[in-house]
Parts: structure tokens; sequence; C-alpha cells
């Protein structure tokens, strides 16, 4: 990712949405478009955008935001339009400048990094990926060995694993559970990253404890209630669909998992995009039932620009299918937070 700048490398500029480039593909028989809910921004990814937003507000531009606020292309060229700047590592900021650290959450080595160079540092990392690090720390105090479930190379990993080198082993799939090396000896527990399938955890969790009956378990869930209730509203709708659309950008792990959930509920097909300009008019060939959903880091504007062409081709009827209610706010970084008087 790290280029000879040190910035985080962006997407070309997103295309205008073209209205009826899609076109009627004259389905014989009723349509349905079932539209999930809960769906898009999740409680920690607009508080990390909301901080960016007002440290610009407060502060001016440039903000520089070490690695992408959140994994979705179009706020993060939002965001750098305002006055954030992206890099890929906190030696890349002036000293003494402002930092924000994304909601993926970062290292001890991070912050220890940042304060050596004087910055201002704002943690923008999403609560529930703290709790995660907290878990981290209290087992690493404990001289527990961990095993954290999650996907190599993912920020929220490399943070995760910082706060306790040496004493955690990664386990990428159900397939690595049942080759992956422990300490012989001493406690076990596992942990995992906050945007994963539940299904493909839970399997990866079942035959690690085949093979390591002590595993304990962690605290409380790890998988993050914005990742989970959208995946049980994929559930609920993709058995009758023949195509899913996922609005979310390629890096974001929860999308991407939201169209492995899709295909694994029973759609007949489902696809990403980071906006409605991919979608492709091949994709509508004999298809009826359309469901569409987004990961939990895309604004809900993307998505009605989605239902907009897939208006212009004949699915202009909306039926929104909610599972659940969503009303968790996370509070903002103090430093941003009005002072009391």
């Amino acid at each position: 990712m790290t280029i000879s700048n040190g910035r985080v490398p962006l997407d070309p500029p997103r295309l205008p949405i073209v209205r009826h480039r899609l076109v009627d593909p004259a389905v014989a028989g009723p349509r349905r478009l079932l539209l999930a809910s809960p769906r898009g921004y999740c409680a920690g990814v607009d508080r990390a955008v909301v901080t960016v937003e007002k440290a610009l507000a407060q502060h001016g531009a440039p903000v520089y935001v070490r690695k992408q606020i959140v994994h979705n292309q179009h706020v993060v060229a939002e965001l750098e339009r305002a006055g954030a700047v992206f890099v890929d590592e906190v030696d890349a900021v002036p000293e003494g400048a402002l930092v924000v650290f994304s909601a993926h959450g970062v290292s001890p080595a991070v912050v220890s990094a940042a304060a050596d160079r004087g910055l201002q540092a704002i943690d923008a990392t999403c609560p529930l990926v703290t709790k995660v690090h907290r878990e981290a720390q209290r087992f690493a105090r404990d001289e527990a060995h961990m095993l954290l479930v999650g996907h190599a190379g993912h920020e929220e990993v490399e943070g995760t694993m910082g706060e306790a080198p040496g004493q955690m082993t990664l386990v990428q799939s159900p397939a690595d559970a049942d080759v992956v090396e422990v300490p012989a000896h001493g406690r076990l527990v596992w942990l995992s990253q906050t945007t994963l399938s539940v299904d493909e955890t839970m399997e990866t969790v079942r035959r690690l404890r085949l093979r390591f009956p002590h595993l304990e378990d962690p605290p409380s869930d790890d998988i993050c209630y914005a990742t989970q209730n959208r995946q049980v509203a994929m559930k609920k709708i993709a058995p009758a669909c023949d195509l899913v659309i996922v609005v979310g950008s390629a890096n974001s792990s929860n999308t991407v998992r939201l169209v492995d959930v899709a295909l694994e509920a029973g759609a007949r097909a489902a696809y990403r995009v980071d906006a409605s300009t991919e979608i492709q008019q091949a994709w509508l060939d004999d298809v009826r039932t359309i469901g569409v959903s987004s990961g939990a880091s895309v604004p809900e504007v993307l998505v009605d620009e989605v239902l907009a062409e897939l208006a212009d081709a004949g699915w202009g009827r909306v039926e929104e299918v909610r599972t659940a209610e969503e009303d968790l706010v996370f509070s903002l970084p103090k430093e941003l937070r009005p002072s009391r008087r």
C-alpha cells in the first residue's frame, strides 16, 4: 500500500451516476427488490468519519489520518477533498502535526511512534475494537496464549496482534484451525476480528476446540453487533433472490463477507460493487428478485444510486426487509467533545 510520498494511494474519482444506463431485460412474471435492513453505516464508522470532519472544522486542513479512516473509497475521497491527508504510517506526518488513528485501531508501537514525533493524536478506533484490544491486554498479563481468528494484513488484526507480541497466533480459516501450532501447556484463548462471517468464525472455533478442548471463549462476542445484524438481514432475503448486490469497497472485510453469506444462504448470484456504475446489464438476465445490502462503512447515498439504476431497469418497487433496529451511538474522542464549564 505504501508509495514514495508516504500517502495512502486512493482510487480514481468515482464516476457520476448515469441514469438509464441499465435497460429493462423484459423478464416475464412479477419482480421484487428486497432491501436489507440494517445496512450501511454502523456506530463505529459514523464516529470515525465525524471525528475527521470535526477535526477539520476545529483545526483546519490538513488533518493527517493514518490509513483509510474507514474502508470505503467514496468516504475517503470525500474527506480528502475536505482537507484530510491519508498516510500509510505516522513517519509521513510532519512533526507536531495532528493525526487521527483510523476506526480499525492501532498497536502500542504506532502510538509510541506518534508520541516520539510529537504528534497530536486523536484516536478514532471503534470502541468495539478497543474492547478486543483490552481483552488481549488482560490475557497477555495472565500469560495466556491467544488464537486470533482474522485476516492477515487487515489493519484491525495488525493492531490487535500488536497488543501481545509473541503471545498471539493468527488463524485465518477453518483449514488453518486444523494445522495451527500452539504452545504445549498453559491457558489458550480465542479472540476474533470484529468484521468476520459469524458462521465461518464459529466453524473455525469448532475445529480448534476439537484439537484443543481446553480452548477458552472470550468474555463476550468479539464480532460486532453491526456485522452480525447485516449478516442476519442478508440471510433473511438471500434465499428468495436470483441476484444480490452488495455495496461496498473490496478492502472492507464485512462487505466481502456479505457476498459470501448471500451465496451460502441461497442466492443464485451475488456481486459486490463500489458504486451503481459497476452493475452489469448481463447480471439482470433471467432475474426476477433482486436483493440489495451494503457494508458497515457505506453511506446511504451509494445505496440510493443503486436503487435508482435498478428502477431504470424495471425494479422500481422496493420492499425493505428489517430484522433489527439499531440505535447505538458512540461519543466522539475526548479531544473533540465540547468543553464543560
